[in-house]
């Protein structure tokens, strides 16, 4: 009879020892690597650790963490699926530590965003505790979006960490009424430093009651205006409300010069909104002053719209430098439209819309091309009349203009959250055997992403 072995049997031993704990400390790595099949995305690539942190976190899984030592847009993103037309609520909480965006007012910070676009919740700098983030959008006509928890942001970069926690989707039921509600802040001051040709130049303007009172009257003709063009298909309702602390920052592009972003006045934008629910911001701003000499540098614009906010249109109205003008005053024979400028920029709200929605229309600055002239007392008003009924006619008899169900496209409030349905898109394993199966399959991907870059090497050599 043969014997066995003895140091045989303390080799295999041994052997077993080895092999689990080389499987703990893969474990390990795993537990700390994954990441749900969420997708890393950076700027600058691999200046940014992502990670799971298990010490760190508010509730029982572990977060996500986010770590950029050097300035980086950096992002984990996971593609959902989502209904048209639809909307979505995302939420989560967050937690950072020494989060410093590049550049001040330019939407920098730990955030929920969607990949690829504008759309985000608040931001977080600083160092804070556990904060709740929410973003809120519509999917239009889209059947998948990129979901993000992001630390940077679509114009700007971080540095710090950020972890993200207790994510949350939801679908709600969206609301189709033309009931829209309109908040229109008057900024009375204005206190601006500017670098001007290597100059830093301080202007203060403020507005004058007059002035004031003309936007107020005709903030109210634009929503008589308004429903009546639209033959009934929309009902406007407004909150004007003055805003006396001073705008201290202007953005500025090519295209336009001095403007006001949503980023400039993003601190009075959150206060009111978060007080009541609306479906699109006009503000009111003066950038100069001919009877002081005071003249922030415009290119040719009195009013920007088209821009947006949290899934809301924002619109610049801005008043004419010279306090004598007749541009918002009504004046038989002379202006008996001076609410145009609150109707066009309005207008690109439901141009916008119309097009990421998927309707056809025309531009609206195109109102030569369909036969229509800027009118010397009444401006374009009949072309707004006939873009808004889509009754604009060509020569051979075929209609444009905007679909009317334009109207009920509407901004995501969270009152369309009365009913829902959750979504999960973690897909956190839920015990030993689904972390085993998730090991495995995170393991034959990145023998898959080895081996190709591997074939790629050869195939360039």
């Amino acid at each position: 009879m043969e014997k066995r072995n003895p140091f045989r049997k303390i080799l295999s031993f041994i052997m077993l020892i080895i092999v689990i704990y080389i499987f703990i400390q893969v474990y390990g790595i795993y537990k700390e690597k994954n990441l749900n099949d969420f997708v890393r995305a950076e700027q600058n690539l691999y200046s940014s650790k992502f990670s799971r942190d298990f010490n760190v976190k508010y509730g029982e899984k572990a977060s996500y963490k986010i770590e950029s030592p050097t300035y980086n847009d950096a992002m984990i993103f996971k593609e959902m699926e989502v209904t048209p037309n639809t909307s979505y609520k995302v939420s989560c909480l967050v937690k950072t530590e020494n989060v410093v965006a590049k550049t001040p007012n330019k939407g920098g910070g730990a955030q929920i965003s969607i990949e690829g676009t504008v759309a985000r919740s608040n931001y977080i700098t600083g160092t804070n505790d556990w904060t709740e983030l929410t973003l809120y959008f519509n999917s239009k006509n889209q059947t998948k979006v990129n979901i993000g928890f992001r630390l940077g942001g679509y114009d700007d970069v971080c540095t710090g960490t950020a972890w993200f926690d207790n994510i949350s989707v939801k679908r709600g039921v969206t609301d189709t009424s033309n009931e829209w509600n309109y908040i229109f802040l008057i900024f009375n001051n204005l206190n601006v430093t500017l670098n001007q040709d290597g100059i830093m130049k301080e202007y203060r303007i403020s507005m004058g009651n007059d002035e004031i009172q003309e936007l107020m009257e005709n903030m109210a003709r634009f929503k008589s205006s308004f429903e009546e063009f639209s033959a009934g298909k929309i009902q406007i309702n407004y909150d004007i409300i003055q805003i006396y602390e001073p705008i201290t920052s202007l953005s500025y592009d090519e295209k336009n010069a001095y403007y006001v972003s949503p980023e400039d006045i993003h601190l009075v934008l959150d206060k009111y909104l978060s007080m009541k629910e609306y479906d699109h911001i006009f503000i009111g701003v003066k950038l100069g002053d001919l009877s002081e000499k005071i003249e922030i540098p415009v290119n040719d614009w009195i009013g920007l719209g088209g821009m947006e906010y949290k899934g809301l249109g924002f619109s610049n109205i801005r008043l004419p430098n010279n306090n004598k003008s007749y541009v918002y005053r009504y004046a038989p024979r002379v202006n008996e439209f001076p609410e145009e400028v609150f109707v066009h920029e309005f207008l690109h709200t439901f141009e916008r819309n119309s097009k990421e929605f998927g309707y056809e229309r025309p531009e609206l600055h195109d109102n030569e091309k369909y036969g229509y002239k800027n009118q010397k007392v009444t401006g374009l008003k009949q072309w707004y009349i006939d873009y808004m009924n889509h009754t604009i006619k060509d020569s051979n008899g075929n209609t444009y203009g905007l679909d009317p169900v334009v109207y009920t496209l509407k901004p995501v409030q969270e009152s369309d959250f009365s009913f829902f349905t959750s979504i999960d898109i973690e897909h956190e394993p839920q015990n030993i055997i689904e972390e085993i199966r998730d090991l495995v399959k995170n393991f034959i991907r990145l023998f898959q992403k080895v081996k190709l870059n591997y074939i790629n090497e050869q195939g360039e050599t």
